[in-house]
């Protein structure tokens, strides 16, 4: 799927996210990577085979609010 030169990271190996953009809609929360991965602002994936990356954004513990 990527012309790049050097290719991209394949959409199985663990920097897949390293991957040129090909589509960006952050009004819709997503963004689309050339190697056919489907990137969520909530740092989920989808990927080309379907499986599913559930989200894994650290959470600093300075930036949590808590609700009153």
């Amino acid at each position: 799927m990527c012309q790049h030169q050097p290719p991209c990271p394949s959409a199985d190996s663990a920097d897949r996210e390293a991957a040129h953009l090909v589509a960006h809609h952050p009004e819709q929360g997503w963004s689309l990577l050339c190697n056919g991965v489907l990137l969520f602002e909530d740092t989920g994936e989808l990927l080309p085979d379907g499986q599913v990356i559930a989200p894994h954004r650290p959470l600093d513990p300075g930036s949590v609010m808590t609700a009153a």
